[in-house]
């Protein structure tokens, strides 16, 4: 029945897509929009066997079932209806999230809802809605910063293909290695989640989508496509090692005694620089890649606070996976015991999980 159907949209969005509902508009936009994406997805046999499915589509289909295959036998996760579909969204992102942080610091602003706890973003599956609330941040004098999420985990918690997480038009045209890592990523979050605690969670999925990507890249990836990663991987750590310099550098300016107005000054001092920087290194190494300009031209303190989200805990997870003896089913379940645990303690389990790898 459709009230049934809407009622489990409803519980999967405002569970576990992570965006809450502070609002009953807001809450009707999170239901339509999660079941019109839902809606929109076949069968990946019923498009690879429609005469009117491009070839191009469906060798790409072809692709992600093989990865999809590949994260359940080599990388032991999930194995259930997630990615079995597809759905064209005719849009360029599956939502878009809305970040805030104070004018001067980098802990990004949370918004709490019943049952997920606190996430550090907002989410709408509208443009130009994401844009409207941001305004409204923006108003307030916060630092502000909307970005497109090409998919989402629903973390597998509803049974069935219909509510499984679809593979999209937003990501399925990736490169291989690109497109194996989101596959990763977002599976990753099906094994275990922590409710108050983004970047345990993005971490936790950092790590294994690096780990699967690359394992998948030297058992069935092409020349070609170790040659993309690698390319890619390269520009990543240059990119990672200059915004962590001047997330320090921020982060030491915000905390210091220096008055309002010279944290100000300091502030837009710091990131002209790092903007020049990275002209510099688009020149040179990069070779003219201009794939991170958009991140550049509207670097702001919610920039910083994203990028942590997703990485800072990514060298205690590799220890402990190290710890583990490399056990990918052990590591997942001491990963589901840590998420079980009241933040600090499981911050500080994390901190002793092991020796470096």
């Amino acid at each position: 029945m459709i009230s049934q159907a809407v009622r489990a949209a409803a519980a999967a969005v405002l569970v576990f897509l992570t965006t809450g509902c502070s609002s009953l508009g807001y809450y009707a936009q999170s239901v339509s929009g999660h079941l019109q994406l839902l809606n929109a997805a076949r069968p990946v046999p019923e498009l690879l066997a429609d005469p009117a499915t491009p070839d191009a589509l469906k060798a790409r289909l072809e692709l992600t079932q093989r990865i999809r295959d590949y994260a359940v036998k080599a990388l032991k996760l999930p194995d259930n209806d997630s990615y079995r579909r597809y759905a064209d969204l005719r849009r360029s992102a599956a939502v878009w999230n809305v970040v805030a942080a104070p004018e001067l610091s980098l802990t990004l602003r949370t918004w709490c809802f019943p049952v997920v706890g606190c996430v550090a973003y907002r989410g709408y599956y509208d443009r130009d809605h994401a844009e409207s609330y941001a305004n409204q941040l923006r108003a307030s004098g916060l630092d502000v910063g909307v970005y497109g999420v090409p998919a989402y985990s629903t973390l597998g918690k509803i049974p069935g293909p219909y509510f499984a997480d679809p593979l999209l038009n937003t990501f399925v045209q990736s490169a291989e290695g690109e497109l194996a890592r989101l596959i990763f990523h977002e599976l990753s979050h099906q094994v275990a989640f922590a409710p108050d605690d983004t970047v345990f969670n993005e971490s936790f999925a950092t790590t294994v989508e690096r780990l699967g990507t690359a394992r998948w890249l030297v058992d069935h990836g092409s020349p070609s496509a170790r040659e993309a990663l690698a390319m890619k991987e390269s520009r990543r750590a240059d990119f990672r090692a200059l915004t962590a310099r001047y997330r320090d550098s921020l982060s030491a300016l915000y905390q210091s005694a220096a008055s309002d107005d010279d944290k100000r000054r300091g502030k837009a001092e710091l990131l002209a620089q790092l903007r020049a920087d990275h002209a510099e290194l688009k020149a040179g190494r990069w070779q003219g890649y201009t794939g991170y300009d958009r991140w550049f031209d509207r670097v702001n303190n919610t920039s910083f606070g994203v990028l942590a989200a997703y990485t800072e805990l990514v060298p205690q997870f590799e220890r402990l996976l190290a710890a583990q003896g490399g056990d990918l089913p052990r590591f997942y379940a001491e990963v589901r015991r840590l998420a079980g645990l009241p933040m600090d303690e499981r911050r500080r389990a994390l901190q002793v999980a092991g020796p470096s790898p």
